[in-house]
């Protein structure tokens, strides 16, 4: 079943990609955000690396409190322009060069994305008419060299992963009342928008390491030669609890941390990584794979964890047993590396749940919520709002202006029961009243629960298990005999295309169809005979409900000026529902239209359509799409869930969830408005008598390159036209 739901994925992909390739040649892409969130109330300086995000005009976070500012975008040069940049960055290390009144204007108070220290020399002169020309020119002098050597120090000619090379550097400031957890951040460009990545609003003090440069290709048998250098300093950063630490980690590396720990201190460690970044296309399993390990002041192992529970990621609770120095490292368990492997590692005495009872609620029924976990006297636990409708929500504990993390709960219609002790065996088995979910866990290792049902010759029932969809640890199977104890359907593993992040479908799931009157029993147990508080679990035992889910691949559109683009819209099928689907866009704003698309009988994607009149858009949009379909008499309306068709380890295919779906028209001939008019070349400076051995085109693709330079700030008005007037010399007449 798994191995057609990928495959199906991967056409709708295909088409999807055949399809808009004529529209918009390369999607904007970025492939990690460095920090990957920050403090509320704090400005901090944020590194995107990616491809194809030439015009950026912004970015967008979700949610609200938290604004962004563009600083600078880097693409990546030719060997040509390096070589005038070369040239031009010689010139500007003389003294006798100068810079024109604009140039100054422009770079005089250059604002770089890493903020370097105000030159001293504003301080030394002292004259009304040095003070106001002189310290300004050699400012402005001093940041262009900055600017032209950051180019060569970010420059990467054999980079390990070609995708990230393109970088964006940007200011945010988090509002201090921000909403604490995950957020998306997004690029905007005049082409397009990009993919969105997790971003993260902490309350706890954050620490962050250098920013990676662009990691080298490493070559077979000299691996070592690609690994970077890095100082001292550089390898163990010491910090105060509480604390969040953000870092990258290279191909080799371990980061270290000390801090000082008192005694009876009940410490919380949590790493995010495989959370920032989901899937790997390229690395084996397909994340980066944390490890964390904790050293007391001689140097003895104390804690360790490589991810908590099935999640990837570690996490540590640790109980200090002597004041003192402890040093907290984290690196890859296959020691691989680069800029993409960024983590978000925070560390206290802070509130966390690692379980909780029941995993959801019906809808509008009131709930009491059974909390497991640590630092967590006092907390108090919001439930979903009273109109929230069925779903899967994320709720978190507060404990004062403290957060914990988020957890899953789920929202259904259905009647809901708990599971009683004993039913450990027919004799023993719970009756059932259909339709019905049970909220239940297996209590101990080994423990099985069994349910009875009473049914009808003929009839079908559902039998259908949440448990590590909802963060439960549970691995389930199912199992219905009937009377005799024959065993009739049987399930461990059922693969759900929704589920975005799990890559074990452990969550169980079966359908029966019924061979005569009488009493039959769904036998529910752990596959791997585990069991405890925090092996919770929902058993809906039910008539087929058909139903549907929607996935939209990509999770942005791009739509050229008066153009077309499409969306590939994913049908998730439940209960047997083979109906047809109409799919449309809700309330288009002016200038979009769409005539809508069906999923026939069956059908599992098909293309959505949409067109428009407009030439350009200043801003994006967000969109909703709708599904519809009737099951007997009753209408069906599902709202479609933004998705990215992600590639983990070579092969698997998952649709990765995103909050909104942005479209904007974009022109694609648009050019930057030329903010620098570049004087007439003079007669006189015209080289004359060399050899002509340029070919016009070759000349003008060189002037090209020359204009783009001058028109990004970074060459001057007398170089650049030295350039021109030196190459055009040399056209073959």
């Amino acid at each position: 079943m798994r191995r057609f739901a990928n495959i199906a994925i991967a056409v709708a992909a295909l088409i999807s990609l055949i399809l808009c390739h004529s529209q918009a040649q390369a999607q904007q892409y970025i492939g990690y955000v460095y920090p990957a969130g920050g403090q509320q109330g704090t400005t901090f300086t944020i590194r995107l690396g990616g491809q194809t995000l030439a015009y950026p005009s912004g970015l967008i976070v979700s949610g609200e409190g938290v604004s962004v500012r563009l600083l600078d975008y880097y693409r990546v040069l030719g060997n040509q322009e390096l070589d005038l940049l070369r040239q031009q960055l010689n010139l500007l290390k003389k003294p006798e060069t100068t810079l024109s009144d604009e140039m100054v204007a422009k770079w005089a108070y250059y604002e770089f994305p890493a903020p370097i220290a105000p030159p001293e020399l504003l301080a030394k002169l002292t004259t009304a008419t040095d003070a106001a020309v002189l310290p300004e020119r050699e400012l402005a002098k001093r940041n262009l060299i900055r600017r032209i050597e950051s180019i060569f120090d970010e420059d990467e000619r054999f980079p390990a992963v070609r995708s990230h090379c393109e970088l964006i550097f940007a200011e945010v400031t988090i509002a201090p009342d921000a909403r604490p957890g995950r957020r998306e951040i997004r690029l905007v460009t005049r082409r397009g928008v990009s993919n969105a990545l997790p971003f993260y609003v902490g309350h706890t003090p954050e620490v962050a390491r250098k920013p990676m440069k662009t990691c080298q290709l490493p070559v077979l048998g000299r691996e070592h030669l690609a690994q970077r250098v890095r100082p001292p300093e550089e390898e163990e950063v010491r910090i105060t609890l509480p604390c969040t630490m953000n870092g990258q980690v290279a191909a080799g590396e371990i980061n270290r941390y000390r801090f000082h720990a008192k005694k009876g201190q009940r410490l919380v460690i949590s790493v995010k990584a495989r959370e920032l970044v989901p899937y790997v296309a390229d690395a084996v399993p397909g994340w980066f794979q944390a490890v964390v390990r904790l050293y007391d002041a001689h140097g003895r192992e104390v804690a360790y964890n490589d991810d908590f529970r099935f999640h990837p990621d570690p996490v540590l609770y640790f109980e200090v047993p002597e004041d003192g120095e402890y040093v907290l490292t984290i690196y890859d368990a296959l020691f691989r590396g680069r800029e993409s492997f960024v983590y978000r590692i925070t560390i206290g005495e802070l509130p966390y749940i690692t379980h909780i009872f029941p995993l959801g609620a019906r809808v509008g029924d009131p709930v009491k919520i059974e909390l497991g976990g640590w630092h967590l006297d006092g907390a108090v636990l919001t439930p979903p709002p009273a109109e929230a409708g069925p779903g899967i929500h994320l709720i978190a504990a507060a404990v004062g202006n403290t957060f914990s993390n988020y957890v899953p709960f789920a929202l259904d219609t259905l009647p809901e029961s708990f599971e009683t002790e004993p039913n450990d065996d027919p004799a023993q088995a719970q009756k059932v009243s259909l339709p019905v979910i049970f909220n239940g866990r297996m209590d101990h290792p080994g423990d099985l629960d069994v349910f009875e049902v009473e049914g009808k010759a003929g009839q079908t029932i559902v039998a259908e298990v949440h448990a590590r969809r909802l963060a439960s640890p549970m691995d389930s199977f199912l199992k219905v005999t009937d009377s005799q104890g024959k065993i009739l359907a049987m399930n461990d593993d059922h693969y759900d295309a929704g589920s975005g992040l799990n890559t074990h479908h452990a969550d169980s799931y079966l359908i029966v169809h019924l061979p005569s009157d009488g009493k039959y029993f769904v036998h529910l147990g752990e596959t791997c005979q585990q069991g405890g508080n925090e092996f919770a679990y929902r058993l809906r035992i039910s008539l087929p409900r058909p139903d549907f889910a929607l996935r939209t691949i990509p999770s942005r559109l791009n739509i050229r000026s008066n153009g077309t683009a499409a969306l590939t819209v994913f049908a998730i099928r439940k209960d047997g529902f083979e109906g047809p689907i109409t799919l449309r866009f809700k309330d288009l704003p002016p200038g979009l239209e769409s005539q809508g698309a069906t999923l026939g009988p069956k059908q599992e994607a098909v293309n959505l359509t949409l067109r428009t009149t407009l030439t350009a858009m200043e801003n994006p949009v967000n969109l909703t799409v709708l599904g519809v379909a009737k099951v007997g008499e009753q209408e069906i309306i599902r709202q479609a869930v933004p998705a990215e068709d992600r590639m983990q380890a070579f092969l698997w295919r998952h649709l990765l969830p995103a909050e909104d779906l942005p479209v904007l028209v974009f022109s694609p001939n648009y050019q930057p408005p030329n903010e620098r008019l570049r004087p007439p070349i003079r007669d006189e400076d015209r080289p004359k008598d060399v050899p002509r051995t340029a070919t016009q085109a070759s000349v003008e693709g060189y002037v090209r390159q020359i204009e783009t330079l001058f028109q990004e700030w970074l060459l001057t008005e007398e170089f650049a036209n030295g350039q021109i007037a030196n190459v055009e010399a040399r056209v073959i007449k």
